[in-house]
């Protein structure tokens, strides 16, 4: 059952959102990708990419960050919220990538797995945005509404992409996560959902809430 609902919910979101992409202004480039991904953690991807251009003709590569003075990052970062957190996280982040990984950004998850910062949701952004590997990044909205559609009965991310991971095809579950975000801010929001202008409703997948 829950493998037709799924189909169907994906069938309607690529006819709904044509063509999508991940809303963090990265232009292609997987280290920016992995930073901004970071910072936007309790934070809008709009502030994320607001600081973004200043931040990376600062710090251009993970050598400029792990290199950088004590408290310099924490100025271009500051907007985003839990600054000194976050600075910790990335300059972490940034020196592994030096030492294990050339300062590249690694496709394998458990390598991913291994810099700061990183969970198994920003891990799979990475790997299916930057290597097209698929992932399902088990966000807030991808939780809430894969939740409200009967796939998922739990709210622990973990549980929430490993169910949800066979029920999507591999090539689309990049695209599908994007698409759920801009239906999770704009229809199926926590709070107040606009069920009355929702196209999965008005399809017959969704009874409402």
């Amino acid at each position: 059952m829950n493998n037709n609902i799924a189909a169907d919910v994906v069938k309607a979101f690529y006819e709904e959102y044509q063509p999508l992409e991940c809303a963090l202004e990265y232009g292609g480039d997987a280290f920016k990708l992995l930073i901004m991904a970071i910072l936007s953690a309790q934070c809008t991807d709009r502030q994320v990419n607001a600081v973004s251009a200043e931040l990376f003709r600062r710090f251009p590569d993970a050598r400029s960050i792990a290199e950088s003075e004590p408290g310099e990052l924490e100025k271009y970062i500051y907007s985003t919220g839990f600054y000194n957190t976050k600075a910790k996280s990335i300059r972490s982040c940034c020196r592994t990538l030096i030492d294990e990984f050339g300062g590249s950004v690694p496709f394998e998850m458990s390598d991913l797995l291994k810099l700061g910062g990183v969970g198994r949701k920003v891990a799979n952004l990475i790997r299916g945005d930057i290597f097209g590997l698929g992932g399902i990044v088990a966000d807030t909205h991808m939780i809430r509404i894969s939740n409200r559609l009967g796939l998922v009965n739990s709210k622990n991310p973990y549980i929430v992409e490993k169910t949800l991971s066979p029920l999507i095809p591999l090539e689309l579950q990049s695209g599908f996560c994007h698409r759920t975000v801009v239906f999770g801010r704009e229809i199926c929001r926590a709070k107040k959902p606009k069920c009355g202008e929702c196209f999965l409703k008005a399809r017959g997948i969704c009874g409402g809430i």
